[in-house]
């Protein structure tokens, strides 16, 4: 998979898309303008950019996702916990627990998610 990264203000531009898609391209030229203070070449630059890596499309003016926010964040998820944490989930949950201990809530919801995947769903 082609390596899909963002920055703090590109990931900001991104969710005003995964938001409001379809959208057409003027309407994200005003979205813009008014949440992040761009010109319209800023806008239309950052979604150049981005409709090159293959995250977004711009189709006669509209623009919409070729990744969803959901895979996107699951793919930068998978690919932290490879990098450094030599893909051991159990290990970055170890390092992650050791500074933020997870409070019930959080430990049932990982708990159904074990079920679940026990149970092949």
């Amino acid at each position: 998979m082609e390596e899909k990264k963002l920055g703090v203000v590109e990931a900001h531009f991104a969710d005003l898309i995964w938001n409001k898609e379809p959208l057409g391209s003027t309407e994200l030229v005003k979205l813009c303008a008014a949440e992040l203070g761009w010109k319209k070449s800023t806008t239309y630059t950052v979604l150049k950019k981005l409709c090159e890596r293959g995250i977004f499309q711009n189709v006669d003016g509209m623009v919409s996702a070729l990744v969803s926010r959901e895979d996107f964040y699951a793919a930068q998820s998978e690919r932290f916990v490879v990098e450094t944490f030599d893909g051991s989930l159990p290990a970055f949950l170890a390092a992650f627990t050791s500074r933020k201990p997870l409070s019930k809530n959080e430990v049932d919801e990982i708990q159904k998610l074990i079920d679940a995947y026990r149970e092949g769903k």
